[in-house]
């Protein structure tokens, strides 16, 4: 299994972990990740609130590559998945947006690449079935948040990832892991993610709710598979507690790092080092 891997800016900077535990995962998998040569920023956040035509162009530079490429285009970050579809469905479903993009990047793009995210990969590439065998370790149990965020599902027409309002992706990775898919309502709330450099106070709200839900429905960590959430839900865990004087101590991973585990791959392959908050409580149980 081969893809064209678009990494995105996170990667090199705030959400390392993510793509170290996603290669990680992806050599043990005997999935081959090759980086889109030359790759740009996809523009997300800010692009799509302020230039309709910037936000399509920037993702189709860079799909043009991976059409050349002859690949489908696989991404670790919910963002860049996001801005990757979007761009996808703007030139393919209004032609004159098809045109300024062309123009703007020197050629025509049709908007027939392939978006996938690395979760997508997993679940219908490798299927449960195979993950199961592959796994070294288990969960054994351990109660899991999947918290999928608004840029993953949303909107439905745009991404066609899993259901909008009730989506079970992640939470079938974690069953197949051995672990236990808390039942809880703020799956798809936002987080405020695209505020954390603006309006932390947004942050700090909108993600301690989240946090606060997930401890009030009996969850060991949350998973996550956007470095905006993570960050949004880790980063700003300090802050939340200042804000609202209550101790949270809530480990916020990436799927990929409990795949990684389950799997038998070393801490250190996984970036479980970088985390804010520490893992112990997802290290113990895994066995």
């Amino acid at each position: 299994m081969k893809y064209a891997y678009y990494p995105g800016c996170s990667s090199h900077s705030t959400a390392r972990d993510m793509h170290e535990s996603a290669a990680a995962v992806a050599r043990a998998l005997g999935i081959e990740l090759v980086e889109i040569k030359n790759w740009s920023c996809c523009g997300a956040t800010a692009a799509h609130q302020t230039d309709r035509l910037l936000a399509a162009a920037l993702p189709a530079a860079n799909l043009l590559t991976a059409k050349d490429m002859g690949l489908d285009t696989v991404v670790t970050c919910a963002a860049c998945y996001s801005r990757m579809k979007a761009s996808n469905y703007e030139v393919s479903t209004f032609t004159d947006m098809k045109a300024a993009v062309a123009d703007v990047v020197g050629r025509e793009y049709d908007g027939s690449v392939a978006v996938r995210h690395f979760v997508e990969i997993l679940l219908e590439d490798i299927g449960i079935d195979k993950l199961k065998k592959m796994l070294k370790k288990s969960l054994n149990g351990l109660k899991v948040a999947c918290y999928y965020g608004c840029l993953l599902v949303r909107p439905h027409e745009v991404t066609g990832f899993d259901d909008p309002e009730d989506p079970t992706s992640l939470d079938r990775l974690v069953i197949a892991m051995g672990g236990t898919s808390v039942d809880w309502p703020y799956k798809v709330e936002c987080c405020g993610g695209g505020l954390n450099l603006t309006r932390t106070d947004v942050v700090t709200r909108l993600s301690g709710a989240i946090i606060e839900m997930s401890r009030e429905s009996g969850a060991d960590c949350i998973a996550v598979a956007c470095p905006m959430c993570q960050a949004s839900l880790d980063l700003r865990q300090k802050d939340i507690e200042k804000e609202t004087g209550r101790k949270l101590d809530m480990p916020v991973v990436y799927i990929t790092q409990l795949l990684g585990l389950c799997l038998g791959i070393p801490e250190k392959d996984l970036g479980l080092n970088r985390l804010m908050v520490a893992p112990g409580a997802i290290l113990q149980a895994v066995k």
